[in-house]
């Protein structure tokens, strides 16, 4: 556990950490980590996701695993909406974006590289798996719903503009129709997304670091809520519900590891772009980035 820990959790966090420090400490400002996050969304993360949907090969998914792992999260997503609307009173778009910090795991930029630092690309698989859901659908669906609750006036014209030119759902598109019609990429195109892409996880947590370090982190009833959803019940979930059913037993290790990472950075980059109150969200990103180092170590 301890090595699990220096060796391959710790250098990942260390991003994230170093952006905070260096935010506190007036090194590096909000706007130049803002300018630097915008970089990472339009560019290195489109550049990351395209040779990853380009690439999945589906006949190797547990698709029975996948089921129930979609199926925690649909729940608990439902769950953590209805709580933080109605118990924790904070407003729709707020709340949507509450219910995404508990089921979208923070698994592109953070468990990824952590799950082939321990268990090499073949043993990944089943993160892998996840990554690909929640990038390709997850991601999707709440870039689309978020902006929808964000303009409600706005016509489905415009609307539909807004979401086609968003890069990452291009990249995401353009991965799968590449991949599903078996379209060959050239070489040197992959190559340099392949380089641009590695680029994508270590800019952008150190980026969201200088901005989390802006926010007041003290506990509020809302942050220990969500946070004790995210941490603590919906990798119970997960691995309640695949006791169902029998499979190779790294699924069941490794979609319960997934589910025990921390929030998603996305549901704070998407309240950021539509003006949401960050107060509650970005500090649910660090506590649950913070507690997650010790669960992740044990779990792997």
């Amino acid at each position: 556990m301890l090595q699990v820990l220096t060796h391959n959790i710790l250098p990942v966090f260390s991003m994230l950490a170093l952006g905070y420090a260096l935010g506190l400490l007036g090194k590096v400002s909000r706007s130049e980590a803002a300018a630097l996050n915008r970089v990472a969304f339009m560019v290195l993360q489109p550049a990351l996701i395209f040779p990853l949907i380009n690439g999945l090969d589906l006949a190797e998914f547990r698709f029975d695993a996948l089921g129930l792992y979609i199926t925690c999260q649909v729940l608990l997503f439902c769950a953590t909406y209805a709580i933080a609307r109605h118990l924790l009173a904070r407003d729709r778009i707020e709340a949507w974006l509450l219910g995404m910090a508990t089921i979208f795991v923070n698994t592109l930029l953070y468990i990824w590289p952590i799950s082939f630092l321990i268990y090499g690309e073949a043993a990944a698989l089943p993160i892998t798996s996840i990554v690909a859901w929640d990038t390709a659908f997850t991601f999707a669906f709440f870039i689309v719903t978020t902006d929808l609750l964000a303009n409600p006036k706005a016509s489905a014209a415009a609307s539909l503009r807004r979401v086609a030119a968003n890069p990452v759902l291009i990249a995401i598109a353009l991965g799968a129709a590449t991949n599903v019609m078996q379209i060959p990429v050239p070489v040197p195109l992959m190559t340099a997304l392949e380089f641009a892409g590695v680029s994508a996880p270590p800019l952008t947590l150190f980026a969201l670091g200088v901005i989390l370090s802006g926010h007041a982190l003290w506990p509020s009833k809302t942050i220990v809520t969500i946070s004790t959803l995210k941490l603590l019940i919906f990798p119970a979930m997960v691995w309640a519900a695949l006791q169902l059913g029998s499979r190779p037993p790294e699924w069941n290790t490794l979609l319960v590891l997934g589910a025990a990472g921390p929030s998603g950075a996305m549901a704070f980059a998407l309240a950021m772009l539509h003006g949401v109150r960050t107060d509650q969200i970005a500090p649910i990103i660090v506590w649950t980035s913070v507690l997650s180092i010790l669960s992740l170590a044990w779990l792997a």
